[in-house]
């Protein structure tokens, strides 16, 4: 109830806003005291609050000291650049204000300003310097995270429109859509928008742009995650036509291999075959033991020429992305599927690598050829590892006696050699959603890891190898693909962790492969074996593709190209076209000078691969979330996978998805995290959480419109872990974190 003026009580702030606006004509402090009768001791508070008004904006004062309502500037406030003006300057405006609201004209200060000058879109803290009554002058304090120019998300309509819900976890507030701005979408379905200027409702606003497809679809989901990561999609006119248009490549000066049993193995769900392997025994007497190898790489620089428009879209694309339910091509399929692609009983044009080993599986020598194959089968990883455990069914296909045996002799050669060099070798799980014809989600399975898997991966390591010696020794540019040490702190913190749990890193200062192998083999039948792997695993620097060889460490090898993939991976064309250069075997080769555009490529390249990582994971979580998303109350087993401050990141053994157990669930107590054990510990209980323990947990979230897991324990309980007796003391690494209790009373 307001206090009725003239009565001597001090206003609250909300009556005194109340009162001055309610002033046809501004007033003074004097004047204020003087209507509510106010003795010389409340004059302090007055102004106080006088005070806290102009500085939130909601009252002004002018130069005469007398106060009026209005949307005076704070002195310090945060503004958004809405357009630029015909100078190219930024047209700033207060962030947060509704569209439409009164504005003043605001300059940007430009005098000390260091760096670029914020674009459309991006937002700013300034200070603000007033020139007059409807101009400032802002002096940039420091930039801050930019609003997106668009964004995506799941459209909620209203009557006044609708509301977007981000599907990005980063972004923390929903977007208002006009009426005029819904188009043709539809409430509960994906949606592309355009961000605006201002704000309407207490939020800011945004124009739809196109509709995705329903929430629950997984086909939307999946291109939802393609827009998400930008990722081009469609292939301009010239370079599907020059697809559509490629023909048969001729025999010419090739080799003719047609005779020769090559098969692929890949995957049941694979549709294009870019690789293909045959073995025998070495026959030379002085190599007893010994083996020969061909593995034959689909001809694409026979079809992709330097500078055309597939190659255009190729460099652009960096890869192939592939997803659940769809493959976003480097190439269109009229080459991936088709005449890039080694059909069984169809010629295809191929690079091929012959290599000579040794029992021991050292490369005794190595030759590059281009050749005409034909492929004697296409088999699966699953097919292959049956028929080489004696397990024939009736569609198995006719393979030449002794084709496996031979291959896997091969194989566990150069898996000799790889231990010898202390190769690093993480047994980690993958995981994959499994879509049914009907476009549905069927589970989600984890992918069993065969010898056959094994096997090929060494074979192509060592195709590899040669390519990268090959383009050594003829002087042509190489696009390597490095892996550098792992940086110095990363592996002290690994350390700092390993010794906490009873392990230790060899090596010291020097830290090499073999040491990192040595550790994984001793982790045998340890409870926290996949996070110690999980661990190593961050300790190591990103591989990527460079020019400069600096070796891949992961391998244990000084030289390394990628050869094996031109269909799925730009990388690999840029090395064909050298080897062509190089051994000048005709047409296709990489054209003069080019290896000086190689380090800009090789970075281009090395970002598209990120991100179409990061499009695959996010594809695996969106679907993963929809797929339990009825499932939400159920009770699970779960690995601690990550402990961070704010809680702990869990494995759900039955699929493998991840979610987030929150601190504030743990238990009614502060937590102190240790960083360098990786635990969060209860002040009170002395229950400690430590990567590894495994829970029981009930799936209390399943956010699917930003692919968010989250669990609670069950009953409080764990399974493992261990419990602390003694007194809790902080120390260095140590941060308190409040469970509920804390958050309650602020502790």
């Amino acid at each position: 109830m307001a206090k009725p003026r003239g009565t001597g009580i001090l206003p609250s702030r909300d009556e005194l806003l109340e009162f001055i606006r309610g002033q046809r004509t501004p007033l003074g402090k004097r004047e204020i005291a003087r209507e509510y009768r106010l003795q010389a001791t409340d004059r302090p508070a007055l102004s106080e609050m006088l005070d806290a008004l102009e500085e939130n904006g909601d009252i002004h004062r002018a130069r005469n000291r007398r106060y009026s309502a209005g949307r005076k500037i704070p002195s310090v406030c945060v503004l958004e650049v809405t357009g630029l003006d015909r100078d190219g300057e930024p047209v700033l405006a207060i962030a947060g204000r509704d569209a439409g609201a009164a504005s003043p004209r605001i300059h940007l200060a430009r005098g000390k300003q260091r760096g670029r000058a914020p674009g459309i879109g991006d937002r700013v803290l300034a200070r603000m310097d007033r020139k007059s009554e409807n101009y400032y002058v802002a002096h940039i304090m420091r930039r801050l995270e930019s609003r997106p120019a668009s964004i995506f998300g799941i459209f909620r309509k209203s009557p006044s429109g609708g509301q977007i819900e981000p599907a990005s976890r980063k972004l923390k507030t929903h977007f208002h859509v006009d009426t005029d701005d819904v188009g043709s979408a539809e409430d509960g379905e994906f949606v592309t928008a355009d961000v605006l200027p201002g704000r309407q409702f207490g939020m800011p606003t945004a124009s739809i742009t196109g509709r995705i497809g329903a929430a629950d679809d997984p086909g939307a989901i999946t291109q939802l995650c393609i827009a998400e990561n930008d990722i081009p999609v469609d292939f301009s006119q010239e370079a599907q036509a020059e697809a559509d248009d490629a023909e048969a490549a001729p025999m010419g000066a090739r080799t003719d291999l047609r005779e020769l049993p090559l098969i692929t193995i890949d995957d049941a769900t694979a549709r294009d075959f870019d690789d293909a392997v045959w073995a025998e025994p070495d026959p030379d007497p002085d190599n007893k033991g010994g083996w020969h190898l061909i593995v034959a790489i689909a001809d694409v620089a026979w079809y992709v020429r330097p500078g055309n428009a597939l190659d255009r879209a190729a460099e652009t694309r960096g890869n192939s992305v592939y997803l659940p339910n769809r493959v976003v091509p480097m190439l269109p399929e009229a080459l991936s599927n088709e005449w890039c692609s080694l059909k069984p009983g169809e010629d295809r044009p191929c690079l091929t690598v012959d290599m000579w080993i040794d029992a021991g599986g050292h490369k005794l020598r190595h030759r590059f050829g281009r050749a005409m194959m034909r492929s004697a089968a296409r088999m699966t990883y699953d097919r292959v590892q049956a028929l080489h455990d004696g397990k024939r069914d009736t569609d198995s296909p006719d393979l030449p006696e002794g084709l496996l045996n031979a291959l896997y002799g091969a194989y566990r050669a150069l898996l000799k050699k790889r231990k010898e060099r202390g190769a690093i070798d993480l047994d980690m799980p993958e995981r994959r959603i499994s879509i049914g014809e009907n476009g549905k989600i069927e589970g989600v399975e984890t992918r069993v890891r065969h010898d056959s898997h094994r096997l090929i991966e060494e074979f192509m390591i060592l195709a590899n190898v040669s390519a990268a010696e090959t383009l050594q020794q003829t002087g042509q540019p190489c696009m390597y693909r490095v892996h550098d040490d792992p940086a110095a702190d990363r592996v002290e913190a690994l350390r700092r962790y390993l010794g906490t749990i009873g392990l230790s890193l060899g090596g010291g200062q020097a830290v090499r492969p073999r040491h990192f192998a040595q550790l994984v083999s001793r982790l045998k039948d340890r409870k926290d074996a996949d996070a110690i792997q999980d661990s190593i695993l961050r300790c190591q620097a990103q591989a990527v593709y460079s020019p400069d060889n600096l070796g891949h460490f992961g391998l244990a090898l000084r030289d390394y190209a990628h050869f094996t993939s031109p269909i799925r991976r730009y990388s690999d064309l840029l090395v064909h076209r050298a080897l062509i250069k190089g051994l000048r075997l005709g047409d296709g080769a990489l054209p003069p000078k080019a290896g000086k555009r190689f380090e800009e490529i090789g970075a281009h390249i090395s970002m598209t691969e990120r991100r179409a990582m990061a499009a695959e994971r996010d594809a695996f979580d969106r679907l993963a979330t929809l797929f339990l998303s009825d499932r939400v109350g159920a009770q699970f087993f779960a690995r601690v996978t990550g402990v961070e401050r704010f809680g702990l990141f869990v494995e759900i053994d039955e699929y493998g998805v991840s979610a987030l157990l929150p601190v504030s669930l743990l238990g009614n107590e502060r937590f102190e995290f240790d960083a360098g054990r990786l635990s969060l510990t209860g002040q009170t209980s002395k229950k400690r959480y430590t990567a590894g323990d495994r829970m029981e947990v009930r799936l209390s979230e399943a956010d699917t419109v930003t692919g968010r897991l989250a669990v609670e324990p069950v009953n409080g309980e764990r399974q493992g872990g261990e419990n602390i007796r003694g007194r809790s003391r902080n120390r260095p690494g140590k941060q308190p974190v409040r469970g509920r209790r804390g958050r309650k009373h602020g502790r």
